[in-house]
């Protein structure tokens, strides 16, 4: 799932560098922006935003599906988005989502407008 902000962003870097072969191109001419590389950045960006927890490209994932949870995504939605098989798997993520959980409204409640006491 690729935010249109990003895509926009995308779009003006590729009409500023112009890249022949790769989008983010390595050190090594011709070769794509290695993982270790992509990584150091991750790692650097972290430094720079005060966040001193062990952050890599895992967590980005982690946060995304965290965060659709939070917005209250069904977790099938999620599943998909995730290119999880297993349920089991995307419901690990129900673990940090604890909040969300705790905010959830049941039906019952949307069904009552109003509680009166018996006369």
């Amino acid at each position: 799932m690729l935010s249109q902000q990003l895509l926009d962003l995308l779009r003006r870097w590729w009409l500023v560098k112009r890249p022949r072969e790769w989008l983010f191109p390595g050190r090594v001419r011709g070769a794509p922006l290695t993982v270790r590389r992509l990584n150091s950045a991750i790692h650097a960006a972290a430094r720079r935003a005060g966040i001193d927890k062990r952050v890599g490209m895992h967590t980005l994932r982690h946060s995304f599906a965290t965060h659709l949870l939070e917005q209250k995504t069904d977790i099938r939605v999620i599943q998909v988005l995730l290119g999880h098989k297993k349920l089991d798997t995307t419901a690990l993520y129900t673990r940090v989502a604890i909040k969300a959980i705790g905010e959830v409204t049941s039906p019952l409640d949307l069904l009552l407008t109003e509680v009166r006491p018996p006369a």
